[in-house]
């Protein structure tokens, strides 16, 4: 990694990872990429047809994360470099000079995740790294602290020892800007027991507490004791940590899945039971904020079958009180605003994307933003100012991928100051549409169509694009996929079939794996309909999917080998044994054997070990850096085909994780998925 300035490596500062170290230097910025942030046209827009398109839609987005400084005049941002690599940039809101590089990382394998503001002139940025381990990929983090403007960068997280008995793998995370204090943070930490028999120096302490650290100087205090089953610990924002989550392990080790809170009450130092959490089946409060004026917890827990947000009262009365919920989806998301994260409404997604105010300015902000961009329904606050007049917004829609905003709440101006993917502006994208379709057992399942812009939706070449997850679900906006497909010709069908989050626990089932029949049936029959809709030919239906979408895309071809003519399987699991296997050296081995289950459908569900079924051809895209599916998926997916026969070819990227963020691995990507597509479906090829 790279800070402008100065040439370090954090050996020499006690960062010590099994003989790896993380290394930071100056870097400059080209004038091209200044360009492209600011949202330039990129690129010549009369060419952006005929090969160019996989460029701009494999481009990545121009700005990964956003923050606003504590005064509204500048924010820090993470930007894509060449290749895999990312820089965070300083920038002035108003006055247009261009931005000011301060951190960059090559991306192979170290990344930089986010950045925020300790105060006006100090950065803090959160860096991770993998390392290859008997365990498998192992991922460690630190946290960074920076100069605004380059300079005098530092450590944040707490030194290792060579008198360590171990690693931290987590460098900590912050939890509370503590605004009153200018330059201090309260960070979690992981304390490592340490040992010297030539001084009989002896550090005892071990497990997750909590730290107030001058971004500055370094000096630290320890805010709370560490403790050996403590997982998380929530402020009220104001620097007093009010509730502690612990992981409840059995006599192994292992996670059970169990997170059991604990709460003080104001004033005090005693921890009081609050509840347990089963995280395997959602029961239990699940808390997420604290508000110290009101003196009550909020969080979800199930209502009906589905999420719902709550408050519990910190008074000793443990009073649980329903905030939010709806009878169709799930409430899954905090509304938070300010350096103080107070929480000011709630997030849920039907058709569209939707948020309820609770504070009544807010809901006046909104309303206004809604007038003022009408053309862009999806608005999310990001972060504001100290004082909150300034506030850093996005805002998009299925056409828009989406720009930001600083809206100045006492001048009442606008101020555009960011484009998400510049390289698209000049794209002419294509609308998506809410619809639903019927199982073969009469559910009705909802999903999202794109049609290629300007076509009629009817004898397409068509995609079914199933989601990742499978705790995930598809929403109404801008997907760079299915956007890149349709602008050559293909509708994509995107559904949110069962197995899929947000549509209550009925919906779930027993998640995409141990329900994979009927998951992947739900996926099946949403080709089938584009078919009986007319929008596809039948003999031009094919799919693609990321993940355990691509699991759905192989195992579709297991479950009906003759209706989709074409798969396309992104880092796909392929072998459910194996999958488990993957875990087998961390603590939550138990959790992700359990999660995929035991019995026939392991053999069954698993499309590497039912390859002689596949009879479309395949084509398989992997990371060999992928944490999250581990790139042996694909290969076996790959030698269990040859082996029968079958037409196969596999792209395997090198140094690169689960999400190929690299510009140059998505082009590849969609422009060989693309050529594939077109054989196999027999179009004609794009000039």
């Amino acid at each position: 990694m790279r800070g402008a300035g100065r040439s370090v490596s954090l050996l020499a500062d006690g960062v010590y990872f099994q003989g790896y170290s993380m290394r930071f230097r100056g870097v400059t910025a080209r004038a091209g990429l200044v360009l492209a942030m600011l949202g330039a046209a990129w690129g010549n827009p009369a060419a952006q047809a005929q090969g160019v398109d996989a460029k701009r839609f494999g481009a990545r987005e121009a700005v990964r994360q956003i923050a606003l400084s504590p005064d509204g005049a500048r924010v820090v941002f993470i930007a894509p470099g060449p290749g895999a690599s990312s820089i965070a940039y300083v920038a002035d809101v108003q006055n247009g000079a261009a931005p000011r590089s301060i951190l960059s990382a090559d991306g192979k394998p170290e990344k930089l995740q986010r950045c925020s503001w300790a105060s006006n002139q100090r950065v803090v940025c959160l860096a991770t790294t993998y390392m290859r381990e008997e365990a498998g990929l192992v991922r460690y983090s630190r946290l960074i602290t920076v100069d605004a403007s380059g300079a005098d960068m530092k450590l944040l997280s707490a030194r290792t020892s060579s008198r360590a008995l171990g690693v931290a793998q987590n460098g900590g995370q912050v939890i509370d800007w503590l605004p009153d204090a200018d330059g201090n943070v309260l960070m979690t930490r992981v304390f490592v027991p340490e040992a010297d028999p030539t001084t009989r120096i002896v550090e005892s302490r071990e497990g997750y507490g909590v730290e107030r650290v001058d971004a500055t100087s370094l000096r630290r205090t320890v805010v709370e004791q560490p403790r050996r089953d403590a997982v998380e610990f929530i402020t009220d924002g104001y620097g007093t940590v009010r509730i502690m989550g612990g992981s409840v392990l059995d006599n192994a080790g292992y996670a059970t899945g169990v997170i059991r809170y604990y709460y003080r009450m104001a004033g005090q130092r005693e921890w009081k039971p609050l509840g347990d959490l089963d995280t395997r089946t959602g029961l239990g409060f699940n808390p997420h904020a604290v508000d110290r004026d009101l003196n009550l917890a909020y969080g979800f827990e199930s209502h009906n079958g589905r999420s719902a947000l709550f408050s519990v009262a910190l008074d000793g009365t443990m009073k649980k009180t329903l905030v939010y919920s709806r009878d169709d989806v799930d409430i899954d998301d905090l509304v938070r605003v300010g350096r103080r994260q107070r929480v000011v409404g709630v997030s849920f997604a039907t058709e569209k994307r939707q948020t309820i105010f609770f504070d009544p300015q807010f809901k006046a902000i909104a309303a206004s933003l809604s007038r003022a961009l009408p053309g862009l329904p999806l608005v999310s606050f990001v972060d504001a100012s100290g004082d909150e007049n300034r506030l850093l917004f996005w805002a998009g829609s299925d056409t828009d991928p989406g720009r930001y905003y600083v809206f100045d709440r006492k001048g009442k101006q606008i101020l555009e100051i960011m484009l998400s993917r510049p390289q698209l502006e000049t794209v002419k994208l294509a609308p998506v549409k809410a619809v639903t379709f019927t199982a073969a057992d009469g559910n009705v399942i909802p999903a999202y169509l794109t049609l290629p812009p300007g076509s009629d939706g009817k004898n397409l070449p068509a995609i079914v694009m199933p989601h990742g997850g499978p705790g995930a679900r598809d929403e109404w906006g801008f997907d760079w996929l299915a956007q890149f497909y349709a602008a050559r010709g293909f509708a994509v069908l995107q559904p949110n079939f069962r197995g899929s989050t947000g549509y209550g626990d009925a919906w779930f089932v027993n998640n995409g794996f141990q329900s994979w029949k009927v998951a992947i049936g739900d996926v099946n029959d949403g080709g089938r309909w584009l078919v009986s809709q007319g929008i596809a030919a039948p003999d031009k239906l094919a799919i693609v999917g990321w993940s355990y979408g691509g699991y759905a895309a192989l195992q579709s071809a297991v479950l009906d080998p003759t209706l989709f003519k074409a798969i396309v399987a992104v880092a796909p699991v392929t072998d459910l044994p194996a999958l488990r296997e993957e875990s087998r050296y961390f603590t939550s081995f138990k959790l992700v054997r359990d999660f995929i289950g035991s019995g026939p459908h392991l053999t069954e569900g698993s499309p590497a070990r039912n390859a002689v079924k596949i009879t479309a051809p395949v084509l398989l895209f992997h990371g060999d850096r992928d944490s999250n599916v581990g790139v042996g998926q694909s290969r076996t997916m790959e030698s269990r085909l040859k082996a029968a026969g079958k037409t196969v070819e596999f792209v395997e990227f090198a140094g690169l994780d689960h999400y190929l963020e690299d510009a140059e691995a998505r082009t590849t990507l969609l422009d060989r998925s693309d050529a594939f597509l077109r054989t196999a479906l027999k179009l004609p090829p794009r000039e």
